[in-house]
């Protein structure tokens, strides 16, 4: 005869309770928030890199690398806009405002991926090979760019003030190139039809944007540790 089967042994109401999730603190959770947006400045950080890889060299690699950048950002500006609006209703008033700079910090590094990828893609879609005097301009402004980002990562993680002001002022290095370029190719005579000058202007201006997204993320560095916004500042009165 089949043995019959041994009668199943309840399991004490210990060995049955799910763990609990341990609940995480409210300055847990502001500072992994932080420590993302300090994450998505070194990505767009690569990203500069990158673009100035892809424009001195045009490697496959490169263009992958910033695609990827672009991807992560995109990632990671989506989980801060989740988790903020729940994570600064637990925060006291001073980490309330690290949280706005968090926010902040991570639009503008988004845009600054997008406008990297607009580089990009405008490079790989050339059928021609870049002029070696444009290319050496446009590295130059994506070499600035990297260091400003640099920089503004130093400052958010050590909440360096010399930092900000190191990035306000590289800002007009990139403006400086891009104006070169936009001087040298409006005076140029172009051929009907030869669009190759143009694109060069649209990339010049998408690094030239960036690096203004970048001066956003100094002065809100600036207002973190200073607590008063340089966008804000009262305008002096002209004298009599």
């Amino acid at each position: 005869m089949p043995r019959k089967p041994p009668a199943l042994k309840k399991p004490d109401a210990e060995t049955t309770a799910r763990p609990r999730a341990p609940k995480t603190s409210a300055a847990s959770d502001s500072e992994d928030l932080a420590n993302l947006a300090l994450k998505a400045c070194l990505i767009a950080r690569d990203a500069a890199f990158n673009v100035r890889d892809l424009l001195t060299n045009s490697s496959r690699m490169a263009f992958l690398a910033i695609k990827d950048c672009e991807k992560e950002l995109d990632l990671i500006e989506r989980q801060i806009d989740e988790r903020l609006p729940q994570a600064i209703t637990r925060v006291n008033e001073s980490r309330a405002r690290q949280l706005l700079s968090t926010l902040k910090s991570t639009t503008d590094l988004e845009r600054i991926g997008d406008l990297v990828m607009s580089v990009a893609l405008r490079v790989q879609a050339r059928t021609t090979k870049i002029p070696a005097s444009d290319s050496r301009q446009l590295v130059e402004m994506a070499t600035v760019l990297r260091d400003m980002l640099d920089l503004t990562h130093q400052g958010f993680s050590n909440l360096n003030l010399e930092c900000a002001r190191k990035v306000l002022q590289m800002d007009k290095e990139i403006d400086r190139v891009c104006h070169a370029l936009f001087q040298k190719h409006l005076a140029e005579t172009v051929v009907q039809g030869d669009t190759s000058g143009f694109e060069i202007l649209l990339m010049a201006q998408a690094l030239e944007r960036a690096g203004d997204h970048t001066t956003n993320l100094a002065e809100d560095l600036y207002s973190l540790i200073e607590g008063r916004s340089l966008r804000h500042a009262p305008k002096k009165k002209a004298a009599n």
